[in-house]
Parts: C-alpha cells; sequence; structure tokens
C-alpha cells in the first residue's frame, strides 16, 4: 500500500473531491485535459464549490497534491482512476467518447503491473468491453496478464455537504481477486464507512446504474400523482403529508429530474436492455414523464395567468434559478430550460436570477442570459424553479407588478396563501 500512486483523470465534481481525499494518504496527481480547470485548482479554488478552497489549499501545501494537463506527470503512478461524464447524445444514446479517450490517455502511461479503476457512471459492460481493449490497443499490454481494472462507481452529490466523498460507502470491484482486495483496501483506507466489495465489475456496474433508475422512477410517480392531484384541484404536498403519516409510506416530492446523473443515466441501461430483447417500458416511461415536466409547469404558469387575466402575451416573468438543484453551481442538463423555452413562445420579456449559476457557462451551453443580483423590477409572474436559500427568504409576491401576477412555486417550499401553484 505504501507504493501505490494514484492518478486522477478528470478533475470535475466526481474526480477532483476524490483526488483530494487520496492526496490525504497517498502520493496523488490529478489530470484534466482543460488547462483553465488546472490554472484555477493550483491556485487555489473549485469551481464547482465541491471542495472548500480551505482543503483544497491543504491538500496542495501540506499533502503536495498537484493538478496537471501534462501527461508526462502521471506516467509513473501505478493506479489509475478515470472518473470522466458518461452523457448522452441528442437521441439519448449513451456516448462514450470521454470514456474511450480518457481510455486512451491511460493507455499512453500504464506500465506493467498497474491498476486503472473507472468511476464513470455505466451499463453493465463497458468497462471489460469498451475501455479496457482501448488501454490495450495503445499501451500494446495484455488485460488481466500486465495489467489489471477495477469498477468504483461514483455516488457524488453536487452540493450536499453531509455526504461528502469521505462518508460516501462506496463499492468496489476488481478483475481478479486479488486486485478486488487491492482496490477495495485502496478504498476502504479513506473513507469514513468503508466499502462492499461486488464480486464482480459487472455488478458493480449495475449496482450503480439501479441507483438512479430508481429514484428516476419513483420521482416520475410522484410527478405522475401531482398531474394528477392539480388536475383535480387537490394539493400533492397535502396528499403526501397524509400519505406519509403511515409507516411504510416512502415519501418522496415531484419536481424537476435533471443534473448529470438521474436523468442521463437511466438511458445507459435502457439501451443496453433493448441490446438483449428486452423493453424496459417502466424505466422508458419514467424517463419520458419526467423529461416533460419543465414544459407542463410552463404550461400551467401560463393557464394561470389566463385564469387571472394576466396577458400572457409579451409579459414579463422572473425564473428563479437556473441551476439543477439548490445551492449549488451545477447547470448540467438542467430542466428550467424547459420552462423558459415553453415561456419563450408567447414572451421574450423573461429574466432568469440565480445567484449561484455563472453566468458566461450558462450562456454557453443554453444561449439564455441570467442575472446574477435582482433588480427593483416588478413582473406579471414569478416562478420559484430552484431552492435556494437565497430564494427561501424573498418576499416573492412583492416582486409581483399587481395582486393579479401569477406566484408558481416548483419546489413546494413556499406558504400555501402566497402562491397561485405549485407542483
Amino acid at each position: 500500500m505504501d507504493s501505490i500512486k494514484i492518478a486522477v483523470i478528470g478533475l470535475g465534481y466526481v474526480g477532483l473531491p476524490l483526488a483530494r481525499l487520496f492526496s490525504t494518504k497517498y502520493q496523488t496527481i490529478g489530470f484534466d485535459m482543460n488547462q483553465a480547470r488546472v490554472d484555477a485548482l493550483m491556485a487555489g479554488h473549485d469551481t464547482t464549490l465541491e471542495v472548500t478552497d480551505d482543503l483544497l489549499q491543504k491538500a496542495i501545501t501540506k499533502y503536495s497534491f498537484i493538478c496537471t494537463t501534462d501527461l508526462e506527470k502521471i506516467r509513473n503512478c501505478n493506479f489509475y482512476v478515470v472518473a470522466v461524464p458518461t452523457p448522452v447524445d441528442h437521441n439519448n444514446r449513451p456516448d462514450l467518447r470521454p470514456l474511450w479517450e480518457a481510455s486512451e490517455t491511460v493507455g499512453k502511461v500504464i506500465s506493467k503491473g498497474d491498476v486503472v479503476v473507472y468511476e464513470s457512471t455505466v451499463y453493465p459492460g463497458v468497462t471489460e468491453e469498451e475501455c479496457l481493449p482501448v488501454v490495450e490497443r495503445v499501451s500494446g499490454l495484455k488485460f488481466n496478464v500486465d495489467f489489471y481494472a477495477g469498477y468504483s462507481p461514483e455516488r457524488i452529490n453536487p452540493g450536499d455537504k453531509e455526504h461528502t466523498v469521505e462518508k460516501i460507502k462506496k463499492v468496489t470491484s476488481g478483475s481478479t481477486p486479488e486486485v478486488a482486495d487491492l482496490v477495495d483496501s485502496v478504498y476502504n483506507s479513506v473513507l469514513v464507512n468503508g466499502t462492499h466489495k461486488a464480486p464482480s465489475i459487472k455488478v458493480a456496474e449495475a449496482s450503480k446504474i439501479i441507483e438512479n433508475s430508481q429514484r428516476d422512477v419513483n420521482i416520475a410517480f410522484m410527478n405522475e400523482l401531482a398531474k394528477i392531484f392539480n388536475a383535480m384541484g387537490i394539493d400533492t404536498n397535502d396528499v403526501l403529508d397524509a400519505a406519509a403519516s403511515k409507516w411504510n409510506f416512502i415519501k418522496l416530492k415531484p419536481g424537476l429530474v435533471g443534473g448529470h446523473c438521474i436523468s442521463v443515466d437511466p438511458y445507459y441501461l435502457i439501451q443496453k436492455a433493448q441490446v438483449y430483447g428486452v423493453l424496459p417500458r417502466v424505466m422508458f416511461s419514467a424517463r419520458r414523464l419526467n423529461d416533460g415536466m419543465g414544459d407542463y409547469v410552463g404550461n400551467q404558469v401560463i393557464k394561470l395567468m389566463n385564469k387571472k387575466g394576466v396577458l400572457v402575451k409579451d409579459a414579463k416573468i422572473l425564473i428563479l434559478g437556473i441551476t439543477f438543484k439548490e445551492n449549488c453551481p451545477d447547470i448540467r442538463n438542467t430542466k428550467v430550460v424547459d420552462i423558459y423555452n415553453t415561456l419563450q413562445e408567447y414572451t421574450q420579456n423573461i429574466v432568469v436570477y440565480d445567484p449561484w449559476a455563472d453566468a458566461k457557462n450558462v450562456k454557453h451551453e443554453y444561449g439564455i442570459e441570467i442575472i446574477n443580483e435582482l433588480s427593483e423590477e416588478k413582473y406579471d409572474a414569478v416562478i420559484l424553479a430552484v431552492a435556494h436559500n437565497e430564494f427561501k427568504e424573498l418576499n416573492i409576491r412583492a416582486l409581483l407588478k399587481s395582486n393579479d401576477g401569477v406566484v408558481y412555486d416548483v419546489k413546494g417550499v413556499c406558504a400555501r396563501d402566497e402562491v397561485d401553484g405549485r407542483l
């Protein structure tokens, strides 16, 4: 264990917290292709806010943690961890290009006896069938003869300051029993709550993807209930509070399902299931329902405005929040954009206010201009789309032009008498 030298490939929401944690016990180098990202990290600041400046600077100064874009600096490592995104394309088909490219990177530097561990969420079989052949081809080494592999799925929850990486119980696995023990020992040595060693890499891959798929299906059921009860004029939150009085009722809430995990990962299993001749109807229906909730919210707001006599055409509308979740700068796959696009069919006077999101990133990803500070302007409708702490302190009705304006609460955090509608 003393000879372990770790390189973490990909320094985003997953890779950086893990690399920082590993650096407290092992010589660790973070590798990323983005020079601006590396420069910011070496200056002691993580723009994702997953690692505090104090912890990052301590890792750099006390534990000699470094981040680099220089491939040569990770050549002498012997334990490679791949933590790159696994997106889908515009047809919701798995896009494995980041994994292939990261595997090529590993293949250029891996040596005999080294281990590569993948953390990216994938369908069962990707590590052994898609990634490791790339490492073999580039390195000229033979898998399970010259080098070995493991899989330990990430469980990072962006913005969550309670379930931080060191407190997460991690699933581990390896390509041989001996390597499985090694991978498990390395992770176990830095985790407070230990590990669960899966019997195979495929089992570990499958366990991760059903974690997110299960949540997707459960939230889809809540969203379907919200649509039903809204149509019936019943407050969904009141129904859930009443049902939760039973000891075995699992209380979840309806909402927008965005981000890089729950709204993306199920497509990986959906696609692979169909290869085996299985049509995953429940998962597919859940994805379709959840993907449509932004449009549903936008149309609900329009309906309320019409009922209250507020002219929708060219109305001035304020959307509070654009990140995919509260108290977090992560804008990946945010469904607030769908609300914006639905409303934009009727008015161009839409203001998006989010003190957490980076305006340049939002403009680059979605072509939407946002503001980071709220002006004294008044609006015909206000939509609380993200439950940032800053928004909970706002007098939202005071932002309206008149009492006839509409307040819609997507997150269900406002008092009932303060809003005109909510999920």
